[in-house]
This record gives C-alpha cells, structure tokens and sequence, in this order.
C-alpha cells in the first residue's frame, strides 16, 4: 500500500473538481465517496442535486468561520492511498476503513475527536482513494500534523498486515523523486512509456558514469540530445544545469526543463562534482591509504571489462570489511559501473543490464553519506568502459562481460546484505532485483563463451580431465561433486589446464578463489570459479584457439597470448595478492 501526501492547495473546490471529473485520459471511473468527517455528506458522484460547489462549502466552513487574520494560505490537506499492483481487489467498505485508519494516525482526525479536521474520501479507480481535509479544527485550531508523511506510511504497514496486501519496503527520503499524475498522463498522450522526468534522469545518469570532468559530463548530456540550460553566478562561476528532451514541452511550446537535483538528490551539480574532485585527490595523494595508480589508458572493451572486474572484485572485500562511509561509496559507484556497462554492452544483454542499472539507482543512496576519494577503482571502470566504446557479443569482449557481469552479481548481493544489516528496506530490495537482472544478462552473456570452455574441456585428455578432478577434490572436497555434476564442470576443467600451462599453481588458485568469497550460493559454482581463475591469473576470457591445451595432451600448445599489459596488472590489483 502506497500512502503519499500531496503538496498541500488553497481551493477546496478545485480538488474536488479534479477528483470528481473524467480526468485527462478518461483514467477516473464512477468517482464516489467512500466515507467522510460526516455520514451525511453530499456525494456529487452517486446524488444529482449534489454539487462539487456543497461539498467544498460544508468542508471549508470551520476554515471560514476564522477571521481572515488567521486563515491559512495553504489550507487543503491531500492523501492519496494506493493499492500494489498485485494486491486483491478492496471493496468500498474496506476503503473506507482505510481512510478512517489514515486519517486517524496521520493526526487530521484522531478517533474519539469531535472536533477534529472535516475530510472526505473519493474514489474513482479501482486501486486507489483520495482523501481531502481542511486544516482548521471544529474548535478553530490547527491539527498537530507533524511527520504525517511518516505516520501515514507507519498506517500503511499495519494495514498490509492486517488485509493481507503486498508488505512494502518503507522509506527513508532518499529515494528519487517519482513522476506526478501530470507526467505520467502527458507520457502516455504522447505515446512514450515513460515519463520525460524518468528518461531523464537515466540519461544524466549515464552521462555522469565515471566523467572526470564538467566539460565531459556536459559534452555526453549534448551528445544524447538533451537540452541544456547552464545556471551561472554573475562572477561567472557554474551553479547548477538543468536538462530537457527535445520533444517535451508546456502550453507555450517551451522545453520543459529539470534540474538535477529534482531527478535525484545525487545527480546536483555539486554532488556530481564531489566524485571528481575527491577522486582526483585520492589519485594524487601517492601516499593516501585510499589512493589507486592512474591506471594507463583503456582502448579495448575486454581490457576496460577485465579491470572492471578487478575493481568489482577488490569492492566486495571493501564492502564486507571496511567503515560504512568507504562501502557506500563503493556502492554508488557501483551504480556508474552499471550505467557504463548497459550503455557499452552488445545488443543480448543490453536490455537485462539496462534493468539492472536503473532498479539499483535505488540502492545506490542511503542516509549514510559516502566518503569520496574511496571509489577510484570502480569510477576509473565506469571511465574506461565508456570511453573503450562498445563491445562485440563475441570473442574477448562477449567473454569479459560475463566475466564482469558474474562479479556485478556478487556485488549487488553483497550491497544488498549491506543494506539489509542496516534496516535499509528498499536499497536492500533494489540490489536484490537488480542481482536478478544481472543473473539473466549473465546467461545471455556467458552461453558463448562457456559452451566454447567445454568444448575445449572435452577434449582433454581423460587422464587430462582426471588430473583436473582430482586437484578439484583436494581443494574444495565439500563442493567438488557438486561442482562436477555442473554443466560448466569441464570448462573450468579447461581452465586449470590453462592455468598450469601458463605457469600457475592451479590448486593455490583454487583456494585462493574459494577462501576470498562464498561460493555455495552461486547458481553455478563452476562458472564462478572459470572467470575467478582466469581474471586472477591473466589468461584469455576466450581463448581464440580452441586447442589450446596442455602440452602433455600431444596437441598444438600456442605460446598464451597476454589480455592485460604487465602495468596495468600490476596496478589491477596494487600490493594484494590475487
């Protein structure tokens, strides 16, 4: 249930114009009341000889009664309750229980009080009520309406509870602001799906995703054909921006314009400049605790993937044992990395990674401010990915993003845990969803690629495969039959080949892999464990010749061609071991 208090008006009568007529779209059907202060109070909807004009008049009389002195400016209070989209159909009875409940622990007329507010409850759809009052009492006083947006969604819980209806997650304030009524119906006259404020806020935040300065941040806002409107200080210092699509405007023909505080309280221009400035600092400060290497720069997709996963990799750890400021920035930033990879990613994943990214811009804030300067690894990401430029589905670059996007799984469960702990309801259910966009996205990602490790792992010798099963056993004894029961079994198979051919201790590997983070509650641990292995020890997400093998096999062993240069492995990961 969806409890939401509306900016508060100074005519009665135009609300109850609004919620008795059609509506714009035709939207409002068989408009009614459902209850009010007064059993006896005209229902313009259901009596002919009731006006909007009555209604209005018998609800401002204790607001009339004062002297003009006293009256309020802003004296029309308006509640809107929401059923869930999948919550049972409510009939008028039970909205009228719901609207005396809200009325009553919002404060406007507490149960037991003769002299509290008037009000009344309209309904004109099937999911939702309108609940109207005037804020002058019988007895000419003020009601005590203090926190009611919180006392209202407290309401809301119980009545989940007590009708069996959807339990949603209760805010915080943090969230970004959703689209009024207004918007959403001039979407659909225009045809769009969504709101111009939802389009844009997706768009600033893309533009955003790992730019290290204002001119890049502006140069990409331009480049995806938004409008700009720069606010400058008369010393001619930058203030703030504010956007628009092309296609959006008002009555006059003009840009309807946002500004970036209104899209999300992350996305004002000082908000956005504090990644920049904070992550310069910590790239300068050689000595800081926080500060990451300038990494060289990225031209290829894979490489930019392959440090994104770096960077995932290194969060996670950060997340479950650093101080709250330093994970949430790594959460945030996470967010651009998501941003980047759904503006980069081959036309298959595209759409599950586009999901992800915006379900997890929730999660990407809380009350708990992030410490700057933390998040260079995953912002640097965010930077390469967008400026690597897209990727193919195949080859390197189709293989590296399952890689990353196999890491963004973990990190979205980790931030989601992280919220939880924290009674962090609807971050903690953002991450969560967005886990599940990536879990798709990464089956469209990874089926190439992993179908091409099994191919190269059945063809391993069987005393080749034997050898790999048992280094499997001696490793993770507790999850070695499960692992070979997988159908990604014999591509990891292929890569602890791999691994020992380049020179590396396949069973260090293996350990190493399993102690820095859980894998039982992987869907796939084999799959997991393929892109740990091959990101930890450097060798091809997909390697192009598919009999590359080990040279005891008796087959061609090609000299394995490097995926990172020596100095970015090195900076990949500075002074950790892999």
């Amino acid at each position: 249930m969806i409890p939401r208090v509306h900016k508060r008006g100074s005519r009665t009568v135009g609300l109850i114009f609004y919620l008795y007529e059609p509506g714009r779209c035709e939207e409002h059907t068989d408009p009614h009341l459902v209850a009010a202060w007064d059993a006896f109070a005209p229902d313009p909807g259901r009596h002919p000889d009731a006006t909007y004009a009555d209604l209005a008049q018998l609800l401002d009389q204790p607001v009339d009664a004062l002297s003009p002195s006293r009256r309020l400016d802003q004296h029309v209070w308006h509640l809107s309750v929401r059923a869930a989209p999948d919550d049972p159909y409510l009939t008028d009875e039970q909205w009228a229980d719901i609207a005396r409940r809200m009325v009553a622990g919002t404060g406007i007329a507490p149960d037991g009080d003769d002299a509290a507010c008037r009000w009344a409850a309209v309904r004109h759809a099937d999911d939702h009520i309108h609940i109207i009052a005037t804020l002058v009492r019988e007895d000419g006083r003020r009601p005590r309406l203090n926190n009611d947006v919180a006392r209202a969604q407290a309401e809301a819980r119980l009545l989940e509870a007590e009708y069996g209806l959807r339990k949603l997650n209760p805010g915080d304030g943090t969230a970004a602001k959703r689209p009024t009524s207004a918007e959403r119906h001039k979407a659909q006259r225009a045809g769009r799906e969504r709101t111009a404020r939802e389009e844009l806020r997706e768009a600033v935040r893309g533009a955003s995703a790992g730019a290290a300065s204002t001119d890049e941040f502006f140069d990409r806002l331009a480049a995806d054909g938004l409008l700009i409107r720069k606010r400058i200080a008369p010393s001619g210092d930058l203030l703030g921006y504010k956007v628009a699509l092309p296609g959006d405007r008002n009555k006059d023909d003009e840009p309807v314009f946002y500004a970036g505080s209104t899209l999300a309280p992350d996305l004002s221009l000082p908000r956005i400049r504090e990644r920049w400035s904070l992550q310069a600092t910590a790239a300068s400060e050689g000595g800081s605790e926080t500060a990451q290497p300038t990494l060289p720069p990225v031209t290829h997709p894979a490489f930019a993937r392959r440090r994104a996963a770096a960077a995932t990799w290194q969060a996670l750890l950060i997340i479950d044992h650093g101080d709250d400021g330093t994970a949430a920035a790594q959460i945030a930033a996470a967010g651009e990395v998501l941003d980047a990879l759904a503006r980069t990613s081959a036309a298959h994943t595209r759409a599950e990674l586009r999901q992800a990214a915006l379900v997890f811009e929730r999660a990407s804030r809380s009350h708990v401010r992030a410490v700057r300067g933390h998040d260079h690894a995953l912002r640097q990401a965010a930077h390469d990915l967008v400026h690597s430029g897209p990727a193919l589905s195949r080859g390197e670059d189709g293989a590296t993003t399952a890689m990353v996007i196999d890491m963004a799984v973990f990190l979205a469960i980790t931030a989601a845990n992280w919220h939880a702990k924290r009674h962090h309801s609807q971050q903690a259910a953002a991450a969560q969803q967005a886990a599940e966009h990536l879990r798709t996205a990464y089956q469209a990602a990874a089926a190439h690629p992993i179908a091409a490790l099994c191919r190269r792992g059945q063809r391993l010798a069987p005393r080749m495969r034997q050898r790999q099963a048992d280094l499997l056993h001696q490793a993770l004894p507790e999850l070695a039959e499960r692992i070979q029961a997988e159908p990604g079994w014999l591509a990891l198979a292929a890569t602890l080949a791999d691994a020992r051919q380049a020179g590396h201790d396949p069973a260090a590997l293996l350990a190493e892999a399993s102690r820095r983070r859980e894998l039982d509650t992987a869907t796939s641990i084999s799959d997991v464990l393929v892109w740990r292995l091959r990101r930890s020890a450097h060798l091809p997400a997909a390697p192009e010749n598919p009999q590359a093998t080990s040279a005891r096999d008796g087959r061609r062993t090609p000299t394995p061609t490097p995926t990172t240069p020596p100095a970015a492995k090195a900076a990949n990961h500075p002074g950790r071991p892999h």
